[in-house]
């Protein structure tokens, strides 16, 4: 364990001194982990020691435990044998949040509720992802993708008649950001109150937070928005030019006109003064009814230019602007490249990129500490800070009641 102090001696990481316990899997859990542990909390990966987090086997060979699991320990303990209930609950003692999200009343059914761990600790903060919050459906599972589609988010996202969840996770990435910054404001209450608390976050209710402002549309109309691609790009917002452009070289870069000084500049730029001067095109309104007018002749501009062209030129008359980019085009991506991206070390093969946390700070520097941790690998460092000799330690992996030191498993391998 660190003590969250940079390598070179600079800052020190806003969360040193806390310890997390992270009992989760795949997305939801480990994410909201990942973002304690960057800031300098300790966080203890506990994990089945059979097979441990599920991610560590998912055929996209284990690229989601390596993006998630960075600055963490992993220790490996049955949590239905009484050594690894005795482990846990002396883990629990010293413990200042509990993050999990497992399936509802699994805690409760191991005998690890919240009321128990306030009884042993009162100042612990228990923090779970779940499907709902407590309510008609509390206690009904659910995922991302199920709950994109129940909280309108799908039907918003694709072509009427053909909803579409979102590109990435973002529903179970969502909901244990929530829950973390719940946490960390439980945490601030604890100064006031010395005691802890129970906070849940749902993940119904994070996709409803995400389509708040169709949410309130529909109230306020009376009757459902219009999915988004419905709309067309550009009169979602009602700007006149909001929408990606066809370059020569086959790849589309999104134009952002949203005020008249970036029609004015776009226009002298790209040759299109006429359009520049016309007083029928002076004001968004005005350029919103004339699409017809104004979008073929963007549509000529960028066919004629190669993308990079484009963009060098869109940066230059500072006209808002986005490449449509792949994932694979973000690992050469030079904003990301200066230091937005961080490495870790795969079990398998070279060090990958993965991405970092997504805010900066005068004070710290995120960095990787600990790499993606194999199963078990810190079993025998945590026991013994708890105080467990290195007999006892042996007889408890011996026992089956902890694995030691085990590697990452890789993906389709569930051995022990």
């Amino acid at each position: 364990m660190t003590d969250g102090t940079e390598t070179d001696g600079t800052s020190r990481l806003p969360l040193t001194g806390f310890r997390v316990l992270e009992l989760s899997h795949i997305v939801a859990g480990p994410s909201g982990g990942l973002l304690l542990a960057d800031l300098g909390a300790d966080v203890i990966k506990v994990e089945e020691p059979r097979g441990g987090d599920q991610s560590r086997a998912m055929p996209n060979r284990g690229s989601t435990f390596y993006a998630l699991n960075r600055n963490k320990r992993s220790l490996a303990v049955d949590l239905k044998s009484d050594a690894g209930r005795e482990i846990f609950t002396r883990l629990v003692r010293g413990t200042d949040i509990l993050l999990d999200n497992y399936a509802p009343g699994v805690l409760e059914r191991l005998g690890f509720g919240y009321e128990w761990g306030s009884g042993i600790n009162p100042g612990i903060i228990y923090c779970s992802i779940k499907g709902f919050l407590p309510g008609p459906y509390g206690d009904r599972p659910l995922l991302d993708e199920l709950a994109q589609m129940m909280g309108s988010m799908a039907y918003m996202t694709g072509p009427a008649g053909r909803p579409l969840r979102a590109g990435s996770s973002v529903i179970d990435i969502g909901a244990a950001t929530y829950g973390v910054l719940a946490a960390l404001a439980a945490l601030a209450d604890r100064q006031r109150t010395g005691r802890g608390q129970r906070i849940q976050a749902g993940l119904f209710e994070s996709t409803v937070w995400f389509t708040a402002q169709h949410l309130a549309q529909a109230s306020l109309s009376g009757e459902s928005p219009v999915p988004m691609p419905e709309r067309g790009m550009g009169s979602r917002l009602g700007w006149g030019v909001y929408q990606l452009f066809k370059t020569v070289d086959d790849r589309e870069v999104f134009i952002a006109i949203t005020s008249n000084g970036h029609w004015q500049r776009f226009c002298q730029e790209f040759g299109l003064e006429d359009l520049g001067a016309d007083p029928e095109l002076d004001s968004n309104a005005k350029r919103a009814a004339n699409r017809h007018r104004t979008i073929p002749r963007i549509e000529a501009v960028a066919a004629n230019l190669t993308a990079a062209e484009l963009i060098e030129r869109m940066e230059r008359v500072q006209v808002p602007y986005a490449p449509l980019n792949n994932p694979y085009d973000l690992l050469s991506d030079p904003q990301l490249n200066s230091g937005k991206l961080l490495e870790v070390q795969t079990e398998a093969g070279p060090a990958i990129k993965t991405a970092g946390s997504p805010v900066a700070s005068s004070d710290f520097t995120l960095s990787v500490r600990h790499q993606p941790p194999g199963l078990g690998q810190h079993s025998r460092e945590i026991l013994l800070e708890m105080g467990y000799s290195e007999p006892e330690i042996e007889a408890l992996a011996a026992s089956g009641s902890v694995r030691l030191d085990g590697p990452v498993l890789l993906s389709g391998d569930r051995s022990s």
